[in-house]
């Protein structure tokens, strides 16, 4: 079956052949003219479905000028666009061939080749091309981005952080800053990694020095303080996270609770717990759906959070009649509570965590850039079990 990117070079054949045919019907000359025979060919391969035999041809017969070469750009993005990037390269090379183009239509054909390289996966290519184009006013701007894109995949920090203090330079943007900033603390995770904790500090420490802080930071340094032994350190970082954002619960209260867990000293840890309660109570929830999908246990503290959790959460009780739980004889309660934190467990670790606040992709686990829309500190904790999968089950099973 015909593609889409045959019926476009049929369409260009066709349209380059009866403007040839008019030019010549209505110029001066006694008979009509006949079609050229250069484009009956290249509709020949087209209707035999050789595409690229016809972009060949295609290239061969029509020379890149002044009033053919928007047709030769527009025609190679539409190949890219389609995902037809080898046929996208070679046009764009072919306007790089030709001796004749202005400066400016080189530049052009150069940017659009970095691009079919970029989508191709070819980031040596497309670095080359775009680095000599980062000089060039009308593509400085572009340039640097899809550098910092590349680099981004490639995981090459000190390049990104570079690169995109010379765009921010160019064009302040408080969102720059912010990349900055995660760009140091990969680097800092990176070097955690490999045990190498001064590099980690001197990373974490140029974060710090920036306008544009996150918090990011001080999950790295309670890491970091936990890994080298100043478990106190890190216990404070991790309790004024927890006072500071509720975007961090879900990841700040599963690692100072395993700290306190190991120290077989929850009582204290339940006293810390208590105090952060007692100052944002709206909190409460979020400790109980955290510990839920993390599988926290033994705290009475958050035991009293899941059960206040329970007791209100109004999707709940579609299900099952809370008071009267609350309201039966202690065992039967008991019973009753622990068999539902069990679903509950069960229900959060089987829908995502997080999700994006810019494009809506989820995921289980927290992703400081998102794979998807590929923007810095976008995703967002839910804030409650979904019960969405168990209404649409009931449904299904009616």
């Amino acid at each position: 079956m015909p593609t889409e990117s045959t019926f476009i070079l049929a369409s260009v054949f066709i349209i380059l052949a009866a403007t040839g045919w008019a030019l010549g019907y209505f110029g001066e000359r006694d008979e009509q003219p006949p079609l050229n025979i250069d484009y009956l060919k290249g509709l020949n391969f087209l209707l035999n479905e050789q595409t690229d035999q016809a972009v060949d041809h295609f290239l061969k017969m029509v020379r890149v000028d002044d009033t053919t070469i928007e047709t030769h750009f527009a025609l190679g993005n539409l190949f890219r666009k389609r995902g037809e990037v080898y046929r996208a390269i070679k046009i764009h090379q072919n306007i790089i061939a030709r001796p004749d183009i202005t400066e400016e239509q080189r530049n052009q054909a150069f940017y659009s080749l970095a691009k079919d390289y970029l989508h191709a996966g070819l980031f040596d290519r497309a670095e080359v091309l775009f680095i000599r184009l980062n000089d060039k006013s009308e593509f400085t701007s572009e340039s640097l981005k899809n550098l910092i894109s590349i680099y981004e995949q490639e995981k090459e920090w000190s390049k990104a952080i570079e690169i995109a203090k010379k765009l921010n330079k160019l064009n302040y943007d408080d969102s720059l800053d912010m990349q900055i900033s995660h760009y140091h603390c990969e680097s800092a995770e990176e070097a955690i990694d490999e045990k190498n904790y001064d590099k980690a500090i001197t990373r974490l420490n140029s974060v710090n020095s920036r306008n544009n802080k996150t918090l990011r930071i001080e999950l790295i340094f309670a890491k970091l303080n936990a890994i080298q032994g100043y478990e106190k350190k890190a216990v404070d970082i991790y309790f004024n996270i927890l006072k500071q954002n509720n975007y961090f619960v879900a990841e700040a209260l599963p690692l100072v609770f395993n700290i306190f867990k190991n120290q077989n000293d929850l009582q204290e840890f339940d006293k810390k717990l208590n105090s952060v309660i007692n100052q944002k109570p709206k909190i409460s929830n979020l400790i109980a759906y955290t510990a839920l999908a993390s599988n926290i246990e033994y705290s009475k503290s958050i035991d009293n959070c899941i059960e206040d959790y329970i007791r209100s959460d109004e999707a709940l009780s579609e299900f099952i009649n809370v008071n009267d739980i609350f309201q039966s004889e202690l065992d039967i309660k008991d019973s009753s509570i622990k068999k539902i934190k069990h679903g509950l467990m069960v229900l959060a670790n089987n829908n995502p965590r997080y999700q994006c606040n810019e494009c809506g992709f989820s995921s289980q686990k927290l992703l400081w850039q998102c794979p998807s829309c590929k923007a810095w500190e976008t995703q967002r904790p839910f804030l409650s079990v979904k019960f969405d999968s168990l209404l649409q089950r009931k449904v299904i099973d009616a």
